[in-house]
């Protein structure tokens, strides 16, 4: 009991047991009860200030505010994940402090299942007093010795003992097992304990032992036991609620708003510390005289107020208070009172239940009262039991603004309309006060009823709950194992790195003489960049898919105009014949020319054909085979810029003058060479990926000419069909190409490009569910079919604006039943998979890059780079990786990366451009 001295008499006053003069009249009595009891009458606005006020408190502690400082203490648990149901195994748990004078060893064995539970063994020993005031070295030793007695007698053949630590006293946590003693309580007094890792004492003790190999894995406190030793149900428990001697609470909390922890993913269990609160404003006007009188007569006046309202030690002593108020102004026992009656500590939490006890309250209020030495009448017991009502209900009326507080935490934090979850409770004032939780609910409904709560009573906290902390914070380290094991082919190093720029940069030099390579080196016939002095209007045409675009582009000194429109393809027409597709692009061709009052003009036209092709001039492309759908007879093998040209022919009427053939990658060079002088290099990463560069003449076989510079068109994509990625690729890359439509093709973009990192994605979370890491080992349909992971979703996964909420609302929108772990773990997969991806890219622009600068026998290059393509621009961090891997490999290049905006049309109409100047100097 936290109260000294008797309460409702003064020192030396004799205790009374007959009525005093003047006792009030029977109205009076009834005016006295009423004021007595309004005194615990608590109003909803009153409740909705407390939880305000208690929330606010909240948020400051977790900000780490010392100013002004918040009543209740935020603390970390480094609990970070609640049990998903599939947890299993043996653990021991040891507890100290809990039940005063005594430890308690419990082998507790988790199943996994609901249908076969294993009651947990037991047992307690008794602390000698010589222990508990003694070294705190002996009274470590003392419980080493215990846990060997107790497994001497439950022999067991598991070697690993995992064991969860309940050490019930102050402590500031710094890890999930580690823990400094703050001040010892409950008659202890080690010395050499205080300031010290208890955790670590145990651990040494047991060493000293050495009878047994075990584990300390975790330190547990009991409302973090309550919440973790709930029964798994239909929604998360993420929130736990003592209401004991004490009161406290705990949920699960976004790291990120941790300030104490300097994370910003995942979540972990806080302890609200709230027995502590107190505001003036809030709690004050809700304040009795007899809670003032038992503050005021306790150990710690001024301390713990919000718990001395609620908490099981004080609810009896404020009923006292009351009867000894009402006895003394003749209310009640005809004025008489007792010497138990006015002896503090004389009305337990017991005794309220029971008095309370809808059919058997008032035999046990005459009993109770009895035994205090006093006479009650029966309206006396009756009396006596509308006090302990309003005791209680007040109690549970502000537990539950309390809880309402932690709720709307939770539902802010998670940002959802509607929060379901259920709050595991724990403790004697639950266990033996059923009205407690019935007016908790109703209260809590009516302050959040946009949160859909279940209550669900812990199964022994102290123990089981104990052990699930420890089942899962091993689960969780055997997961994190194999995650680490699987990922690690993805974290590639500078040397590894190194090897593929070398190999790329051989590559390169073996395609560009004609030698066998994996890059085909494809020269584009574009000659130069552009220099600014480009200028006119030029038509530009963007053929890649079943709609396409003609452009009208208009260069003028300092600034590029752009007109387009869209036109749709029949499927009829990319099915048909050539002609029939070739006639329908320049008839949409003179429609724009219609509407842009263009009729009649013969501009210099280019051409993006994103089809694979084999250029045999800037105005020469032959179709190697068509792709996206498209089948149109007789264009394979076939140069398109003269199908093209026989179709404007055909067409009397319109007069064009196409000059050049380009793919998307030149075209993306050439756009954002007009902005920067320097850009010479153009870099595709999307659905695919590729890059081109301008090249050395002299070293270009098959072209004719040694001076000057040409575009090629490296065809990077097929880098690596020779095997030289071999060492590199994964089984998961190697399960992707075989699905794929090219097995054994395109590998290099097959590691790189967004058409396929999902897919690695997806078979790397398949590999992790079937070992159970994931998603609790069930696998769903939804993860076995093919392309329904997009790379889309790495980059909204990725991104560093969403909370961990979001992450888990995508993938289950795929079907996928997933808790924050999940999440978490499937975040670090797709970081992986588009790590590796940029670190490749950037292995590749560093060869190339390399290359210009040896070319052109620099000492230091500055170089820029044009880019496009989806992953490239949306996703939130391949572009700095891609940039930093370049730095490091590439340490005599500064290297530009410019974004490309329409490299297709744009880029196309630039070509034009520059090859109509190129042609007019070499006029002059």
């Amino acid at each position: 009991m936290d109260t000294t001295g008797p309460i409702g008499s003064q020192p030396g006053e004799r205790a009374s047991s007959c009525p005093q003069e003047g006792m009030p009249r029977p109205s009076d009595s009834s005016d006295l009860v009423q004021e007595c009891l309004q005194q615990f009458k608590v109003t909803t606005t009153q409740l909705r200030q407390i939880q305000a006020t208690l929330l606010c408190s909240m948020e400051q502690a977790l900000k780490g505010h010392d100013s002004p400082a918040p009543s209740v203490r935020m603390l970390p648990t480094y609990v970070g994940s609640t049990p998903h149901g599939t947890e299993q195994g043996d653990f021991l748990v040891l507890e100290l402090g809990a039940t005063g004078a005594s430890l308690r060893v419990l082998w507790v064995t988790l199943t996994g299942t609901k249908e076969c539970s294993v009651e947990p063994k037991s047992q307690e020993f008794a602390i000698p007093r010589e222990v508990m005031l003694g070294a705190g070295r002996q009274l470590f030793d003392f419980a080493a010795r215990c846990l060997s007695e107790f497994l001497d007698a439950h022999p067991t053949e598991n070697q690993d003992l995992k064991l969860g630590f309940n050490f019930s006293f102050p402590c500031h946590q710094t890890g999930l097992d580690r823990s400094t003693l703050i001040s010892w309580t409950k008659g202890f007094r080690c010395s050499g304990v205080e300031g010290q890792d208890v955790v670590q004492l145990l651990r040494e003790a047991i060493q000293r032992q050495g009878t047994y190999s075990i584990d300390v894995v975790a330190m547990v406190n009991d409302t973090v036991g309550t919440m973790m030793g709930c029964e798994l149900g239909t929604r998360p428990c993420e929130v736990g609620l003592i209401a004991d001697t004490g009161t406290n609470a705990c949920y699960m909390e976004e790291a990120r708003h941790v300030r104490a922890l300097d994370e910003d993913r995942g979540r972990t269990c806080v302890s609200i510390e709230w027995g502590s609160f107190y505001d003036a404003e809030a709690l004050g006007p809700v304040l009795s005289t007899f809670d003032h009188a038992l503050d005021h007569d306790s150990l710690t006046p001024g301390a713990q107020r919000f718990e001395k309202m609620i908490g099981g030690l004080y609810l009896g002593e404020l009923v006292r208070l009351v009867l000894v108020h009402l006895a003394q102004h003749g209310v009640l026992f005809g004025g008489c009172t007792s010497p138990a009656l006015l002896s503090q500590g004389s009305i337990l939490l017991e005794h309220v239940a029971e008095i309370e006890d809808p059919t058997t309250g008032t035999a046990h209020a005459h009993a109770i009262l009895q035994d205090l030495g006093l006479s009650p009448q029966a309206s006396d017991a009756e009396l006596v039991k509308h006090v302990c009502a309003a005791v209680c209900t007040r109690a549970a009326q502000l537990c539950a603004a309390a809880l309402a507080a932690v709720l709307s935490r939770l539902q802010h934090s998670r940002e959802q309309q509607t929060l379901q979850v259920a709050v595991a409770t724990g403790g004697r004032v639950f266990e033996r006060h059923p009205r407690f939780r019935h007016t908790l609910k109703e209260m809590v409904m009516l302050l959040v009823p946009e949160c859909d709560v279940s209550f669900i009573p812990s199964v022994d906290g102290g123990g089981r709950g104990v052990a699930m902390v420890t089942a899962v914070a091993a689960r969780l380290a055997a997961h994190k194992h194999i995650l680490e094991e699987t990922l690690a082919p993805f974290q590639l190093d500078f040397e590894q790195l190194t090897v593929v720029q070398a190999q790329m940069r051989e590559a390169m030099v073996r395609g560009l003489r004609g030698e066998a390579s994996s890059l085909r080196m494809l020269p584009t016939y574009v000659r130069a960049t552009p220099d600014g002095s480009e200028r006119g209007d030029f038509l530009a045409l963007d053929l890649g898919g079943t709609n396409f675009r003609v452009l009208l582009v208009r260069v003028a000194e300092g600034s590029v105009q752009i007109t387009n429109q869209v036109y749709s393809i029949p499927e009829s027409v990319t099915q048909g014949s050539g002609q029939q597709l070739f006639d329908h692009i320049v008839d949409c061709i003179v429609d724009f020319q219609q509407r842009h009052g263009l009729s009649g003009q013969s501009l210099p036209l280019g051409f993006t054909f994103s089809f694979p092709c084999k250029q045999l001039g800037l105005d020469q492309g032959i179709l190697l085979n068509w792709t996206k759908g498209f089948n149109a007879s007789d264009c394979e093998g076939q140069d398109v810029v003269y199908l093209l040209r026989e179709a404007i022919r055909r067409k009397q009427a319109v007069e064009l003058n196409v000059v050049a053939i380009v793919n998307d990658t030149v075209g993306t060079m050439m756009s954002c060479g007009y902005d920067d002088p320097r850009c010479e290099m153009g870099l595709i990463v999307g659905t695919g990926t590729n890059a081109c560069y301008m090249e050395e003449l002299r070293n270009v076989a098959g072209v004719a000419g040694d001076s000057g510079r040409m575009c090629i068109n490296m065809e990077w994509g097929a880098f690596g069909d020779d095997g030289s990625l071999g060492l590199l690729s994964t089984c998961f890359d190697a399960s992707v190409d075989q699905a794929s439509i090219n097995p054994g093709k395109q590998r290099f973009e097959k590691m790189i490009s967004g058409m396929y990192l999902g897919e690695i994605v997806r078979h790397i979370l398949l590999h992790l569910t079937s070992l159970g890491v994931l998603f609790r080992g069930q696998k769903t349909q939804c993860l076995q079919t093919r392309d329904i992971f997009k790379t889309k979703f790495l980059s909204v996964i990725e991104s560093d604006s969403l909370a961990l909420r979001q992450v888990r609302a995508i993938l289950e929108d795929l079907g996928l039943t997933l808790t924050s772990d999940d999440a978490l773990m499937v975040l670090e997969v797709c970081q992986a998979v588009s790590r590796r991806a940029a670190q490749l890219c950037g292995a590749g622009v560093a060869a190339v890059v390399e290359k210009i600068r040896e070319n052109r026998g620099l000492q230091e290059l500055s170089v820029s780079v044009g880019v496009d393509g989806t992953l490239y621009k949306l996703h939130p961090h391949f572009s700095r990786l891609v940039s930093a891997t370049v730095r490091k490999l590439a340490p005599h290049c500064t290297v530009t990366f410019l974004q490309s905006e329409d490299g297709s049309g744009k880029g196309a109409a630039l070509v034009t451009a520059v090859a109509c100047r190129l042609v007019q100097r070499a006029r002059d």
